[in-house]
C-alpha cells in the first residue's frame, strides 16, 4: 500500500599482508587521487563493495529530539580502492574505524556532502586513507541523528501524551536512520541492540534475546540476527507499547515450528487488536500452502503505529500498519473489516514475494507489490469467497487503466533514472495493473501451472534477489512455453499503455464463422499518444458455446469460431480476466448489449468499463452512458450496480453546466438507485449481509454528496446533527450515527451548516485518539466550503493533525472551478509549509494535491507554470506534474466534445 514508499568506518596497518598497496599519501594528495575523485553514484552504488552483515546498536529515548548509535558493517571489498560509497543522510558521523582482514584497525573519514546532489540523494563517501586490496573489511561508524519529522527513517510520534519512536525504511529511508548500503540488491543479516528508557518496550524484526538493565534508568534489549534482508526491511519500534499475545500458528507440512503472533499498539489500545490478530493464522497457512514454502521469519508481530506515511509495511517479522488498519471495535463497519483483512493478506504475502525473494533493483518493484496484490486477492477469494475478490482484481485493473491511458504513465518496469523514479513507483501501475497482468497470464497458462512456476521461483531465489527475467522464465518453464510467451509477458512490463482489441464477427466466409482481431493502443479523446503499439495479448472470448483463447501478438489476427456456426453474440473479454479494453463492431455490440444479464459478474464489469472507455474516446455520448447505467444498476452484485457511476459522475460534474442539466442527470440517477437505498434504509438491520451494508454506505455517499439528492441529504443530516450533539465525555456523540455512514453524515453537516460544524470538529479532533473517529471527522472537513475550506486546510498544517492524516482534508474542494481556484490559491500560498511537513517523499503527489480534478486549459497552464521551475527541488515532481497536467488537458478536451444541451432534450 502503496503509499509508499517506505525507506554507515581507525592506527596504521602493517604493510606486509595487510592489504595495503603502499603507505598512505598525504591528505592534500589524497583528494586528487583518481580513485577517490570519481563522481558520486547518485542512482545506484557500484557493486565492488558489498555488505555482508550489520551489527547495529542504538541508544534511543523517544522523549528526546534525537538518538545515537554505532554500526559495524562487514564488507566484501571486491577490488582495490581507497574509498567506497554508501548511503547516509542527515547523520552526524563522529568517527569511522576500518578493520582489515587481519584484524588491524585504522581511522577513516566519512564525507556526507561530497556534492550538493549527493547530499540531497543521501550518497556518502568513506575515505580509507590508503588503497586497500580486495579483502573482507569491517567499517565501524559512531553517529548521532535527529528523529525524522516526516515519518521516514527512524521517526518519533507523540500520541496521547506518550512518545514513541519507530521506523519506515522503504523505499530509500534507511539512510536517514544509520549509515548503510540502502539498495534492495544488498541483502545482509542485521544484529540489533536497543538501549532505551527502562519503562519502555522495544520490538524488531527478530525475536528478543535479552533485556538487561543498563544503569541510570536505561536498559538494553537485544535481538537475534535476522535472515538476509535489504535495508528497507529493517525495522524496530520503541515506546510504552501494549504488547498482546495473539494465536500461535501451529506447524504445517511446510514448517516444523510454530509461529507466535503478537500485536503491538499504543498504550491502552492493545485489546483492539484481537480481531486483526485472529485473521493471521489462516492467511499465513494459505500462503504457505500456495508457495509450498513455510513462513521463514520465526515470529510474526503486527504493529499499529500512531502515525505512518504508508498504509502498511511488510518488514520481515514486524509488519507495521496505520492504527485504523489493525484496531477494530466490535461495531466496526464491514468496509473496515475487509480493509484490515486485505491489508494483512497483502503484507503477509510480501513475506514470500519481497522479503524471502527480493527485487534486485527498484525497476522490478512489481515483483513485490503486484504479486502481493495478486496473492491478497487470491487468499481473500479462498477464505472469504462471498467477498468477490475476483471482482476486486478486475476493478483494480480497470482503475489502473485510467492512469495507464496517459502518455505520461509509468511502465510496470520503469527505468530508474534517480530517486524520484523510485519514490513514484508505488502507484496503481505497479500494484493494480501488475496484479491484473499476472492474473491474465495465470488464466492463460492455467492456475496449477502458474503455481508450479511460482513455487520454483521462490525455492530457487529464497533469501536472495531476483529480476523480471527470473520470474517470467520460471512461469514459462512450468508452462512449457518458449521465447514468444516470454516476449508477450514482457510486452506488458516494458511499455506503458492499455491495449485496445477491436473485434468484428464475420459469418460470411467459406471457412465458417471467424472473429477478426486488431490491436492498437487505447487513447482517450485529446491524447497526443501514438496508437500504433504491439503487445502479446492473451485474448479470451466467450461465445454462447464456451470460451476460446489465443495469443494476439501481431497487429491483426483471426479467431476461428469453434464449430464454424455463427454465434448470436460474443464477449471479447471472457470473465473480465484480460488487461485490455475492447471495441466492437456496432452490430456486434448491440447483440452483446441485449444479453448483458447473461454474462457473468466479471464480464459485466468489463462491459461497464468498455462503456466508460468509449465515452472517454468520444465514441459514446451521455445518453448512451445513462442507458448503460439503467441496464447495470438493477444488478444484485454491488460492484456491477455501481460500476457506471464513475462516468455518470463525470457527466454531472463537468458536462452538466446549468441547474436544469444537473437536475436531468440527477433524475436519471435517482430513478436507478434511490429505490435501492430506500429499501436498505439508513440504519443497520439485524441479520443483513455485509454486502447490503456496503451498498448502503456507497449509495448514501454517492447520492448524498456527489449527486446532491435532497431527500438523501436530509436523512444524512439528521444523523450528522445527532452525532454532533455533546456526549458524556464532552465531545461529539459520534456513536449516535450509523458507524457505516458516520463520515458521510458529518460531511453533509459540514456542507449544510458550515462554520459551526467546522469549528466543532476542529475543537474535537485534538481530543480524540480513536483513529476511526478521527478519520470520519477529518474526512468531513474536506467538504468545507468558502472561507471555511481554508480554515480546515490551515488546520491540516498544524500539530493537531498527524502528517499521515493531512491528505484526508486536502483532497477536498474540487467540484467546481471556483472551488479548485480557492484550493489553488491556498496551496500556492502554503507550498513550502506543505513540502516541509510532508517531506520530499511526497513530491510525486504535490501537483495532484494542488490541481487534481482540473478540467480546463487555464488550469493546465497554471499547474505547469507553477511547478516547472521547481522540478529540481523535490524528487518525483516531474512525473507528478506530467500526469496531473495531462489529466487536466484530457478532461478539458472531453468536456469540449460534449453537447450539454442534449441532457435536457
Amino acid at each position: 500500500m502503496r503509499m509508499i514508499s517506505a525507506v554507515v568506518m581507525a592506527s596504521l596497518l602493517a604493510f606486509a599482508g595487510a592489504g595495503l598497496a603502499k603507505p598512505p599519501a598525504p591528505v592534500a594528495k589524497r583528494a586528487a587521487s583518481a580513485k577517490s575523485a570519481d563522481a558520486p553514484p547518485l542512482t545506484r552504488l557500484p557493486g565492488w563493495a558489498v555488505p555482508e552483515s550489520y551489527d547495529l546498536s542504538i541508544k534511543s529515548d523517544p522523549g528526546q529530539p534525537g538518538y545515537s548509535g554505532t554500526v559495524t558493517i562487514a564488507v566484501d571489498l571486491k577490488k582495490a580502492a581507497n574509498h567506497l560509497w554508501l548511503h547516509g543522510k542527515d547523520l552526524k558521523v563522529s568517527s569511522v574505524t576500518i578493520t582489515d582482514a587481519r584484524g588491524h584497525t585504522h581511522t577513516g573519514r566519512y564525507e556526507g556532502a561530497v556534492t550538493k546532489d549527493a547530499e540531497q540523494a543521501g550518497v556518502a563517501r568513506v575515505d580509507f586513507g590508503r588503497t586497500l586490496q580486495p579483502q573482507k573489511i569491517k567499517l565501524k561508524f559512531d553517529f548521532t541523528a535527529p528523529y525524522n519529522k516526516t515519518l521516514q527513517g527512524y521517526y518519533k510520534v507523540v500520541f496521547a501524551g506518550n512518545a514513541y519512536a519507530m521506523t519506515q525504511m522503504e523505499p530509500i529511508s534507511a539512510r536517514l536512520a544509520f549509515p548503510c548500503f540502502d539498495e534492495p540488491g544488498f541483502k545482509a543479516p542485521l544484529t540489533l541492540s536497543l538501549t532505551i528508557p527502562a519503562a519502555d518496550k522495544a520490538v524488531a524484526n527478530a525475536p528478543k534475546t535479552g533485556d538487561k538493565p543498563a544503569g541510570q534508568g536505561w536498559k538494553t534489549v537485544t535481538f537475534q540476527k535476522t535472515k538476509p534482508l535489504p535495508s528497507y526491511l529493517y525495522a524496530w519500534a520503541v515506546g510504552p507499547w501494549d504488547i498482546v499475545q495473539g494465536p500461535t500458528i501451529p506447524p504445517t507440512q511446510w514448517r516444523s515450528t510454530p509461529v507466535p503472533v503478537r500485536g503491538i499498539a499504543t498504550k491502552g489500545n492493545g485489546a483492539k487488536l484481537k480481531q486483526a490478530l485472529a485473521m493471521a493464522p489462516a492467511i499465513i497457512e494459505h500462503e504457505e500452502a500456495y508457495y509450498g514454502f513455510g513462513y521463514p521469519f520465526g515470529k510474526l508481530d503486527l504493529a499499529a503505529l500512531p502515525d505512518f506515511s504508508a498504509g502498511a509495511m511488510e518488514n520481515a517479522g514486524l509488519i507495521t500498519y496505520r492504527d485504523f488498519l489493525l484496531q477494530l471495535e466490535p461495531n466496526a463497519s464491514p468496509s473496515q473489516v475487509r480493509s484490515v483483512f486485505n491489508v494483512e493478506a497483502h503484507e503477509m504475502a510480501h513475506q514470500w514475494t519481497g522479503d524471502t525473494v527480493t527485487l534486485e533493483w527498484w525497476n522490478d518493484i512489481w515483483l513485490n507489490e503486484a504479486f502481493a496484490t495478486w496473492m491478497q486477492q487470491k487468499i481473500e477469494g479462498e477464505i472469504h469467497p462471498d467477498w468477490h475478490a475476483h471482482l476486486d482484481r478486475i476493478e483494480g485493473g480497470e482503475g489502473a487503466m485510467h492512469n495507464d491511458s496517459l502518455v505520461s504513465a509509468r511502465m510496470i518496469r520503469q527505468p530508474i533514472t534517480g530517486n524520484g523514479d523510485i519514490e513514484t513507483a508505488f502507484d496503481g501501475i505497479t500494484y493494480e495493473k501488475g496484479a491484473a497482468v499476472i492474473g491474465m497470464f495465470e488464466n492463460f497458462v492455467g492456475p496449477q501451472v502458474f503455481q508450479k512456476g511460482m513455487r520454483a521461483y521462490i525455492k530457487t531465489h529464497a533469501f536472495g534477489n531476483a529480476t523480471a527475467d527470473d520470474l517470467v522464465g520460471a512461469i514459462a518453464t512450468a508452462a512449457g512455453k518458449g521465447e514468444s510467451f516470454k516476449k508477450a509477458f514482457k510486452s506488458f512490463l516494458n511499455q506503458n499503455g492499455v491495449p485496445l482489441v477491436s473485434t468484428r464477427l464475420d459469418c460470411n466466409g467459406k471457412g465458417g464463422a471467424r472473429l477478426d482481431l486488431t490491436q492498437s493502443r487505447y487513447l482517450p479523446l485529446g491524447s497526443t499518444g501514438d496508437a500504433d503499439r504491439l503487445w502479446g495479448i492473451p485474448v479470451c472470448v466467450r461465445f454462447p458455446h464456451g470460451v476460446q483463447c489465443q495469443m494476439l501478438d501481431d497487429k491483426t489476427g483471426v479467431m476461428k469460431v469453434n464449430g464454424g456456426e455463427c454465434p448470436a453474440w460474443y464477449m471479447p473479454n471472457a470473465n473480465g480476466n484480460g488487461y485490455y479494453r475492447y471495441e466492437m463492431a456496432k452490430a456486434d455490440r448491440a447483440a452483446l448489449t441485449k444479453v448483458i444479464a447473461q454474462l457473468n459478474d466479471g464480464e459485466q464489469l468489463a462491459y461497464a468499463d468498455s462503456v466508460g472507455a468509449a465515452f472517454q474516446r468520444g465514441d459514446l455520448d451521455a445518453a448512451e452512458v445513462l442507458a448503460a447505467m439503467r441496464k447495470l444498476a438493477p444488478s444484485k452484485v454491488r460492484e456491477i450496480a455501481l460500476a457506471p457511476l464513475g462516468t455518470v459522475g463525470w457527466i454531472y460534474e463537468h458536462e452538466a453546466q446549468t441547474p436544469a442539466q444537473k437536475a436531468a442527470v440527477r433524475k436519471a440517477v435517482v430513478a436507478a438507485y434511490l429505490p435501492r437505498l430506500e429499501q436498505l434504509g439508513y440504519q443497520r438491520r439485524a441479520g443483513e449481509s455485509a454486502d447490503d451494508a456496503l451498498l448502503r454506505s456507497e449509495l448514501a455517499s454517492v447520492l448524498g454528496l456527489e449527486f446532491e439528492v435532497p431527500q438523501v441529504r436530509a436523512e444524512l443530516l439528521k444523523q450528522g446533527e445527532a452525532a454532533l450533539q455533546t456526549g458524556k465525555d464532552g465531545l461529539p456523540d459520534l456513536g449516535a450515527a450509523n458507524p457505516d455512514l458516520l463520515r458521510t453524515a458529518l460531511s453533509v453537516a459540514v456542507e449544510e451548516k458550515g462554520k459551526p460544524v467546522v469549528d466543532e470538529l476542529i475543537a474535537a479532533i485534538p481530543k480524540t485518539t480513536d483513529p476511526v473517529k478521527r478519520n470520519a471527522m477529518l474526512g468531513a472537513l474536506s467538504h468545507a466550503k468558502g472561507a471555511e475550506a481554508n480554515v480546515a486546510r490551515n488546520f491540516a498544517l498544524g500539530k493537531d493533525v498527524k502528517v499521515g492524516e493531512m491528505g484526508m482534508i486536502l483532497r477536498g474542494g474540487r467540484d467546481t472551478l471556483a472551488q479548485r481556484t480557492d484550493l489553488w490559491n491556498w496551496f500556492t500560498g502554503h507550498y513550502q509549509q506543505i513540502v516541509d511537513r510532508t517531506g520530499v517523499f511526497s513530491g510525486g503527489y504535490l501537483p495532484f494535491v494542488a490541481a487534481g480534478g482540473g478540467c480546463s486549459d487555464a488550469e493546465a497552464q497554471r499547474v505547469e507554470a507553477f511547478f516547472q521551475p521547481k522540478l529540481g527541488q523535490v524528487p518525483g515532481l516531474k512525473r507528478g506534474l506530467a500526469q496531473t497536467h495531462e489529466s487536466i488537458v484530457l478532461c478539458s478536451a472531453l468536456k469540449a466534445h460534449q453537447n450539454p444541451a442534449s441532457l435536457t432534450q
